[in-house]
């Protein structure tokens, strides 16, 4: 019998990073959950890699290229917001058209989303090129630090539209319900930037390289070629998203739609990265260049590790989407308990790796014994509240797969601006805990976070949007 369990359960692996479309809204419930939440754990996974790898490579350079990489991701966060608020909107509005078998007016919302997506990464591009500097120097950089990291700054803005694309078309295929797809896109990017970054940050043979910069340049072809991708499949595939050249003559129904639903989504998320800008302002205020350092090497690996537990809570959206699409509201709402649970057992999971290994994990980033003792205690104190996070994540993303963005919006705001902000400010500012306050105000807000979203879920409001 075991034997027989471990084979399906490969079985069951190799389906899911087949790439097969499935019908979500019939069948065992935990099978379509890891059907769907596999590869988005292995596609949000590598899309952690980026920074990673960054950080590994980068470290190499000192202080000032480690903060310079976390003032910009930092600052990127805002453009990673909207490409999620827009990929929201799409899996939602996509979803439920393929809930309801329609997959002609799947494929123009698609369409719809890809154009909105482009206005958006052309304005963010210029402001982000044009004012790299004042940027930095908003975040708490000292000269030293702009004069080595402006160039990077620049090119991360200024590649905006791969940020954007790569999240949305993958946000477009997990609607559609091929999650393989998005993970493969993400495979290319990942792979590409790996080889890539050592090679054009250090150079080869008699070349240099192009330092700092190098790495900018390896993520924005890597990403670029993981949009090339996904767009070849969504014009050239077979799958339920086959885009036409009509598909983009400008639909104003869908687009007030789209709009509606991604303004609150990104707003959601720039509420909640904006706290993270703030918070990393708040550190280099009160701990200067090497606790800026120690910190970003600690939310990086945080990052990686939540990154795959959003995978869980992408499939979570997928599943009530499609499901309230096919009129299943009971088969929805079990969708997202389950993943709930398997969220929060792999989350505590994490919290004990964090707590008890935070010394090997920051060390491998840096030699700097003062950015470890602050990446340590860093890592540890805002590890130490994973598990809420989990089931935060999957409630959040259950609401907006249904279409309810503007709920977790508001949960959002009064979680990270009317608590983690000014709990951090004070502790850090007004009581002896110095830098540990900033750390420990995040478990405080996420565990609220949770307990907030849980509760107005189980309220049921959602099984009421239409999209």
């Amino acid at each position: 019998m075991v034997a027989t369990k471990i084979i399906k359960f490969f079985n069951l692996i190799k389906e899911a990073l087949r790439g097969d479309e499935h019908d979500y809204t019939q069948g065992n419930i935990r099978t379509a959950i890891f059907l769907l939440a596999i590869p988005m754990i292995l596609e949000l996974s590598l899309e952690s890699v980026f920074a990673l790898v960054d950080m590994f490579f980068v470290g190499k350079l000192g202080q000032n290229a480690i903060a310079v990489v976390g003032y910009t991701e930092s600052m990127i966060t805002i453009i990673y917001s909207l490409a999620i608020g827009l990929s929201t909107a799409a899996t939602a509005i996509i979803a439920r058209r393929v809930g309801e078998k329609d997959t002609e007016d799947a494929s123009t919302s698609a369409a719809q989303a890809l154009m909105i997506s482009g206005v958006f990464s052309v304005v963010l591009s210029v402001v982000g090129v044009i004012y790299s500097d004042e940027l930095l120097r908003f975040m708490g950089a000292s000269d030293d630090v702009i004069a080595e990291g402006k160039s990077f700054t620049r090119i991360m803005f200024g590649s905006s539209a791969v940020i954007v694309y790569i999240f949305l078309i993958n946000g477009i295929f997990r609607g559609a319900g091929n999650a393989a797809l998005a993970m493969k896109s993400l495979w290319i990017a990942s792979i590409i930037n790996i080889v890539l970054d050592p090679l054009f940050i250090y150079g080869l043979y008699g070349w240099e390289g192009w330092g700092l910069e190098g790495a900018a340049i390896a993520t924005c072809v890597g990403r670029g070629a993981g949009v090339a991708y996904q767009v070849f499949h969504m014009v050239k595939g077979s799958g339920i998203i086959k885009i036409k050249l009509s598909d983009f003559t400008p639909d104003w129904k869908i687009i007030k739609s789209m709009l509606q639903l991604a303004w609150p989504a990104t707003f959601q998320f720039v509420i909640a990265s904006g706290s993270w800008i703030v918070l990393t302002r708040l550190v280099a205020d009160t701990g200067g260049t090497a606790a800026s350092a120690g910190y970003q090497i600690a939310i990086r690996n945080v990052v990686f590790f939540i990154l795959p537990a959003w995978g869980l809570s992408n499939a979570a959206a997928t599943l009530i989407g499609q499901n309230l699409g096919a009129n299943q509201v009971d088969r929805a709402e079990k969708s997202v308990m389950l993943a709930t649970k398997y969220n929060a057992i792999f989350m505590s999971m994490v919290m004990a790796i964090f707590i008890f290994l935070s010394q090997p994990i920051v060390s491998f980033f840096t030699n700097d014994a003062e950015v470890i003792r602050i990446g340590v205690q860093a890592l540890q104190i805002i590890g130490s509240g994973f598990i809420f996070y989990g089931i935060g994540m999957v409630m959040m993303q259950a609401m907006n797969g249904a279409g309810d963005t503007k709920t977790p919006t508001v949960i959002n705001f009064v979680g990270f601006w009317l608590v983690q902000i000014p709990l951090a400010y004070f502790l850090t500012q007004y009581s002896g805990f110095g830098l540990e306050g900033a750390f420990w105000a995040v478990p405080i807000a996420e565990t609220l976070i949770a307990v907030v979203a849980y509760y107005i879920f189980k309220q049921g409001r959602w099984k009421t949007i239409k999209v």
